[in-house]
């Protein structure tokens, strides 16, 4: 596992007046040597200097890099992590640190999420043929996800789908421990999504004594999202994200049940419904019964008692 090291990179204004005074000499020796000298010896010395300062020149150059806040670059050289510069502002480092890292991705893996249904998956797999850029952002980013059909923990089909708050919080495990760190945010979601989904039903269908204490995804939302963000936050540890929140953003059931479903539960409104009505109607009468027994104003027998 790779861990980010803080870099401090010098200042790009100094290095840019060097570069600039560096400048001025080379045409100055240019100019010298072609005007200025005579004799051929000097003359060849002088220009083919400057000529080659000037070529040099250029070198320099590939160091100056700007960073706004909330981005932090990756510095490598030659193939080797030397730090990460999240400092904003403008700076000069080695001219020979990477750009851009090539696109890890193998074909495979880029078909596989080209024909992924996820939307998040498809741009990911274009930006890995591109390669990875040494300059990431840190920002807060926001994954609204698609809709997903899967089944509950009763096997019931049910269409879900989340929003997941997320940023970069290792650069290094970012660049390094994953191919593409955005399209392993995009599959690690729609995965722990379909697991939290299974292993909650979607609303108690069963005795409410046997229901008590039972987390469900219509009834429970504040719960499942929190076990959905400690999902989240394990599966993406090993790319360095950092998951800020994670909450349901639809939940239905599936077209092909839900008049079924919907049939069902008002069927049990009306069954609670005069459940409640026989058992006032029952408490009532028992009510009246043991107020006239402690009254001493009627004796009732049983008979007359269940006819009440």
């Amino acid at each position: 596992m790779s861990v980010e090291k803080q870099l401090k990179a010098k200042s790009g204004y100094g290095m840019l007046v060097a570069v600039a005074v560096a400048l001025i000499v080379i045409i100055g020796l240019f100019i010298w040597s072609t005007i200025g000298v005579d004799a051929p010896a000097v003359y060849g010395w002088g220009l083919g200097l400057s000529i080659l300062a000037f070529c040099l020149w250029f070198i320099p150059l590939n160091g100056f890099f700007s960073l706004q806040p909330g981005q932090a670059r990756v510095c490598i050289l030659f193939g080797k992590y030397v730090g990460t510069v999240r400092d904003e502002g403008f700076f000069w480092a080695n001219p020979f640190f990477s750009k851009s890292m090539g696109g890890s991705a193998g074909i495979g893996e880029m078909i596989e999420l080209e024909m992924s249904d996820s939307k998040a998956a498809k741009a990911a797999a274009q930006k890995a043929a591109k390669g990875n850029p040494t300059t990431i952002s840190t920002r807060v980013r926001t994954l609204n996800g698609e809709r997903l059909k899967v089944n509950d923990k009763m096997g019931n089909p049910i269409e879900i789908a989340t929003v997941v708050v997320w940023h970069v919080a290792d650069t290094a495990k970012a660049l390094f421990d994953v191919d593409d760190y955005q399209s392993y945010v995009a599959m690690q979601a729609e995965t722990a999504l379909r697991h939290v989904a299974s292993v909650y039903a979607y609303d108690h269908l069963e005795d409410e004594s046997d229901a008590a204490g039972a987390i469900t995804l219509r009834a429970n939302v504040e719960e499942v999202s929190e076990a959905l963000r400690r999902e989240l936050a394990m599966r993406l540890a090993p790319a360095g994200v950092d998951v800020d929140d994670a909450r349901l953003t639809h939940l239905a059931y599936s077209p092909e049940i839900a008049q079924a479903m919907l049939r069902r539960q008002q069927a049990e409104a009306v069954i609670a419904a005069r459940k409640k009505i026989v058992e006032g109607a029952v408490s009532m009468v028992d009510m009246a019964v043991k107020e006239m027994a402690a009254g001493g104003t009627i004796e009732l027998d049983d008979e007359r008692k269940a006819n009440m």
